[in-house]
Formats: C-alpha cells, sequence, structure tokens
C-alpha cells in the first residue's frame, strides 16, 4: 500500500490578495533549497486513521500550534512523485509564522561521520500569494493552490473530479 499524507493549506486573504501558508523542510539537505521545495503542512497516516483528523493533528505537530478551527474544504489528492499519496483540505485561518516551533529529528551529519545532529522538520513556514506560492511548492502539489484558487472563485467543478479524471494535473 502507498505511503499515505494528510495536510491542511491554511488561506487567508489580506488586502484583496489570498495568501497561502507553506512550510519549508528542515535538513541540510533542504537548506539552500527554495523554488519548488516548500510544502503545505502534512504528515503521514495509517490507514485506519481519519485522514482530516490526521491533517489537523500534523498540523500541530509540525507547526506547534494549534490548529485552527473551521470547516475545512476537500481539495482532494495528488500523488507524489515518489508515489506518495497526499490529500489536503483548505482551511481559512491566521498563523503567527514567527511562533514556528517544529518537531525534530536526528540524522548522521555531515555523513559518514558518526555523528548525529538534530534538524527541525519545519525550518520555515511563510505566506506566500498564490502566484508566488506555485513557484516555491513542490510540483506535485500544486494542483491544491489551483483548486483552492477555484474553489474561490465559485468554481467547484475541479474539486469534484474523480482522482483519474485529474491525473494529468498531477
Amino acid at each position: 500500500m502507498p505511503v499515505q499524507s494528510a495536510g491542511i493549506l491554511l488561506y487567508r486573504s489580506t488586502k484583496d490578495v489570498i495568501v497561502v501558508l507553506l512550510v519549508h523542510p528542515g535538513g541540510p539537505f533542504w537548506a539552500k533549497r527554495d523554488l519548488e521545495s516548500w510544502s503545505i503542512p502534512k504528515g503521514e497516516y495509517g490507514g485506519d486513521d481519519d485522514a482530516q483528523q490526521a491533517a489537523r493533528r500534523e498540523f500541530e505537530e509540525e507547526l506547534g500550534l494549534s490548529c485552527p478551527a473551521g470547516n475545512m474544504i476537500s481539495l482532494g489528492e495528488t500523488v507524489q512523485k515518489s508515489g506518495k499519496r497526499v490529500c489536503a483540505w483548505a482551511l481559512a485561518g491566521e498563523f503567527d509564522v514567527t511562533r514556528l516551533q517544529s518537531n525534530t529529528f536526528e540524522m548522521e551529519w555531515p555523513p559518514h561521520s558518526r555523528h548525529l545532529a538534530r534538524f527541525p522538520e519545519i525550518d520555515r513556514a511563510e505566506w506566500f500569494s498564490l502566484e508566488l506560492a506555485g513557484k516555491k511548492i513542490i510540483p506535485r502539489q500544486r494542483v491544491f493552490l489551483e483548486r483552492l484558487q477555484s474553489w474561490l472563485s465559485g468554481n467547484t467543478a475541479t474539486l469534484k473530479m474523480p482522482l483519474s479524471a485529474r491525473s494529468s494535473s498531477l
């Protein structure tokens, strides 16, 4: 069974511009990468878990603050290059990026040094316009931005399409 992940695309309106919250992965492999390396806050969940509850849990674990309350809008799912299936929900809300407190992980660094170093799972969180977010987010998650924009403009047809019908946009 493929790995499953669930996440939340937090959004808000600022001066008639929609902005979304994206996170940047921590650790040495991502330190100098920017374009096409940001993501929605997300995490893996098991087959018995409720995906929507997992998305809220992972938001809190990755960012260190409670997930905002509110109704979540399904953005469907996509399959990342690695084969991981990611389902996402949009949620209107606020998040103070200066309060980010991510989980950490350990890995041998530098390689072959036998030294374990600790890194944040997420090293940054930032608000981006939809246009800039489209350049920052990993390519296979761009579809979530498109679906949010479609939903906000009142065109929900793409949100209701089955995954197989949308595969060309993934």
